[in-house]
């Protein structure tokens, strides 16, 4: 039995017509929106992905190709495996350059990431006056850039011209010599902490900021001092951000490079070629034209890297468990 519609009559055939068109639309429809949610998130992701890829993924890529080769007079460019690597490992410059390295580390770290830990508490407690001014005061140094600021500090190390100098002869002392052996870690300590006092104290301040001020006039009705809340609340509260600042300074430490190879001009009877493991590579790829070897010398520091920053992670997330 047939039922007339508006325009005429409805048959089976026209429901089945219809509903397939329906269904055609709503699946066109669940494949639109479902392809834009997977294809939108890309392309914004696009443009990172594309930079690091050709910056990054691809010279790496280069680099490990060219360090399991090597270039002979004779038989020009032949396959070595991992004969480069065997030789970095007994490569007693490297190992030196590891060495200056670490001591810098030891030295510099501890004194930065303490400082920059002061100035954040104390911005934070506002005892400071003018505390905008300060934070930015405290920063500035970490825009300033690395070869200006390696050039800046040279001219004040001079022995012969350098104010430090000057002003000890005026005032009758005589001052040490900054770029000799014994106080070139000490002086290129001095420039790094210089530089990045600031950066890794506007992280603590920021994690200092989301302490909730509740916990503070908690302790204040407990009768807890600034310095006792400061102890006991504030600085376990930022223990993420401490770790965090500790992480960025052990890479760092471990890529110096800009700083000693500046100094090396100035200094150059003090910071020889291989003064760090990153001067190493670099003196060998642009001064000695090796290459190959530089290439394996900076796999072998980036392994290195990842290895420090790997037990050093691992120390602190099981010291945190266990606690």
């Amino acid at each position: 039995m047939q039922q007339d519609g508006v325009f005429g009559p409805i048959t089976g055939q026209g429901r089945r017509v219809q509903t397939s068109q329906s269904d055609h639309s709503l699946r066109a429809n669940w494949w639109h929106e479902r392809g834009a949610k997977i294809v939108v998130p890309y392309l914004f992701l696009a443009p990172f992905l594309i930079l690091f890829l050709v910056f990054t993924i691809l010279p790496l890529a280069y680099a490990l190709n060219l360090s399991v080769f090597r270039d002979t007079l004779v038989g020009g460019r032949q396959f070595a495996g991992v004969e480069n690597y065997v030789a970095v490992f007994g490569d007693a410059k490297f190992w030196e350059g590891v060495t200056n390295m670490l001591l810098f580390g030891i030295m510099q770290m501890p004194v930065m990431l303490g400082m920059a830990l002061v100035l954040a508490l104390i911005l934070d407690s506002g005892v400071a006056w003018g505390r905008s001014f300060f934070r930015i005061a405290f920063y500035l140094p970490h825009v300033v850039p690395t070869v200006l600021a390696a050039l800046v500090w040279g001219y004040l190390y001079g022995p012969a011209f350098g104010p430090f100098t000057q002003l000890a002869q005026w005032i009758g002392f005589s001052a040490p010599n900054f770029l000799s052996d014994t106080w070139m870690l000490p002086s290129l300590a001095n420039i790094v902490t210089w530089e990045y006092t600031g950066y890794n104290m506007i992280i603590l301040f920021a994690a200092l900021q989301a302490v909730p001020r509740e916990l503070e006039e908690a302790a204040v009705i407990d009768g807890a001092s600034s310095l006792r809340y400061a102890i006991a609340v504030k600085i376990p509260l930022i223990k993420p951000a401490l770790l965090l600042t500790v992480i960025f300074s052990i890479i760092g430490t471990l890529q110096l490079f800009s700083e000693p190879q500046l100094m090396k001009a100035i200094a150059p009877h003090v910071v020889g070629d291989n003064y760090t493991p990153n001067v190493y590579a670099y003196s060998l790829a642009f001064t000695n034209q090796e290459y190959n070897y530089s290439a394996a010398v900076s796999f072998v520091l980036g392994a290195l890297v990842g290895v420090i920053s790997y037990v050093f992670m691992w120390l602190t997330t099981r010291r945190g468990v266990h606690a």
